[in-house]
């Protein structure tokens, strides 16, 4: 049998439901940060990709769109 506790309604702590605090896009928004031309570069480099700057703008651009979603 399970025990029971009585206790006075002004005992009881009340605060508010919030909905977005349940909601998981919220925290993968918080996480992205911005996408600069140096760090691209670097990456192609750490990876041995051969890139020019156009191809960097055009990452850029791309990424910052995919991640404003």
């Amino acid at each position: 049998m399970k025990k029971v506790l009585v206790v006075k309604a002004s005992e009881v702590k009340v605060t508010p439901f919030v909905l977005d605090d349940f909601i998981q896009v919220k925290q993968m928004h918080g996480s992205m940060t911005k996408i600069t031309k140096k760090a691209l570069k670097q990456l192609a480099d750490d990876l041995g990709l051969s890139y020019d700057d156009k191809q960097i703008s055009f990452t850029k651009k791309l990424m910052t769109a995919y991640l404003e979603r």
